[in-house]
């Protein structure tokens, strides 16, 4: 809906925006390719420079062999001509501009798609230990089996995550969180921690809760928040559009954002196991049965397991952009077009594109799904869907009989205020009337 809506947008626009104008020594300079690379002929339609001009240039006209030469003349065209300028974008620029738009919204959501689909792929494995996890809990229910005090240190968790240095040499912990992140994010061992710490704390009556499902739904609820595209990732695409300049290779630069970012996504997520790890360590020497750790918002960034989300939104969309830019110029211009670039910036953007991919979907997504279940609060993906829509039926009727229990006191209110009005000048009317005896 938002894409049809920025289309409809630009259409209506359109004679608007190409009026928009611009100095000619800027025209020349704010383009993708220098000006004696713009001789280059098309491999495919045979367009020459102007294939490039879809920016900035006026008198961009689809070359006549195309079959795309526009039926009207660019109104924008003459308009700034008149002021000694040219438009920032001519009426076929924002045609191109349109199937850009599309290819980035059918990029994104197809990139999205696939990141979840191999995330909860690697979710679905847990499902063997959940299982297991039950067991077990099924079988200690028996009063011959005895909970044995074991030292902390001695779990697995604890073993792997706990280095013995203490807060004093943090920088070896977001060492070891750094390099986590690219092996195995999740194992069993932090799998039935996580889980034995979340139980615990929000459903201790209930150790037989299947934490895999609640998992499990809540990361499908998250991510059909990742998929949609939001106004300040449009601000986003319009401020790498206008960056690509000549001689910046903008585009290749932008895509180191998104490996940044998922990376120190990662080494944050692996950082706060390693934060619960050592606050266990320390605080306890042994303990009875199943190490229990205790979930915080305080581990997260800003205190906000949601700012995490919003981190991999921004990752999945500029990733999706820097792959959308690559299809749309090879499909539009063409492989050995000025606009695609040279060779050597234009391999290293695939390869941090698919790598971004891989290292989300199998690992960051995976780590993300349980981990941001160790804030101080639940999802309402505790409960099943049915049980979802009878609490919000059940609300929606207590806050209306709330509204209308408020109205009837407040009547009440007011006509008890009426009477003891009325009693008052009643009582001083009639004391008026009474006179003091001789």
């Amino acid at each position: 809906m938002l894409l049809g809506f920025i289309s409809l947008l630009l259409t209506v626009c359109q004679g608007f925006i190409s009026k928009i104008c611009i100095p000619k020594k800027l025209a020349k300079t704010w383009l993708p390719c220098r000006e004696n690379q713009r001789t280059k002929l098309h491999p495919i339609h045979g367009i020459k420079k102007d294939d490039l001009e879809f920016l900035s240039n006026p008198s961009f006209h689809f070359h006549p062999r195309v079959g795309r030469h526009l039926l009207a003349v660019e109104s924008g065209e003459y308009y700034c001509k008149k002021q000694g300028k040219v438009p920032l974008l001519s009426e076929t620029a924002l045609h191109h501009l349109h199937i850009f738009i599309f290819v980035l919204a059918v990029s994104h959501v197809t990139f999205c798609a696939l990141t979840v689909i191999f995330g909860g792929a690697k979710i679905r494995q847990w499902r063997k230990w959940e299982e297991s996890i039950i067991e077990e809990l099924q079988a200690s229910e028996n009063p011959v089996l005895e909970r044995k005090l074991t030292n902390v240190r001695e779990h697995d968790f604890v073993k792997n995550r706990f280095l013995g240095v203490g807060k004093r040499h943090a920088i070896i912990g977001w060492m070891q969180a750094f390099c986590k992140q690219f092996f195995v994010s999740v194992n069993r061992a932090d799998y039935t921690t996580l889980r034995h710490g979340f139980v615990m704390n929000h459903c201790r009556t209930n150790p037989k809760f299947n934490f895999h499902n609640y998992v499990t739904r809540a990361f499908e609820a998250d991510f059909k928040k990742v998929v949609g595209i939001s106004r300040h990732l449009w601000v986003i695409v319009v401020i790498f559009l206008l960056a690509n300049v000549q001689d910046l290779h903008a585009y290749f630069w932008i895509s180191f954002v998104p490996l940044i970012l998922l990376i120190c996504v990662g080494t944050k997520l692996q950082h706060i196991l390693t934060q619960l790890a050592q606050d266990v360590a320390e605080k306890h020497m042994a303990v009875e049965g199943d190490l229990v750790v205790k979930p915080s918002d305080d581990h997260f960034w800003l205190h906000k397991p949601k700012l995490v989300l919003t981190l991999i939104h921004i990752i999945l969309f500029q990733n999706s952009f820097e792959l959308a830019v690559f299809f749309w110029i090879l499909v539009q211009y063409g492989f050995h077009s000025c606009i695609m670039g040279s060779v050597e910036y234009i391999i290293p953007r695939l390869v941090i594109g698919v790598f971004v991919q891989v290292l989300c979907s199998y690992s960051i997504l995976p780590l993300y799904a349980i981990v941001v279940q160790m804030g101080s609060k639940f999802k309402k993906a505790i409960f099943k869907e049915n049980i979802q829509e009878g609490l919000i039926h059940w609300a929606k009727k207590a806050r209306k009989n709330n509204e209308r229990r408020n109205r009837l006191d407040g009547n009440l209110s007011r006509s008890s205020s009426l009477a003891s009005m009325l009693s008052r000048s009643y009582s001083s009317t009639f004391s008026s009337f009474r006179k003091p005896s001789n």
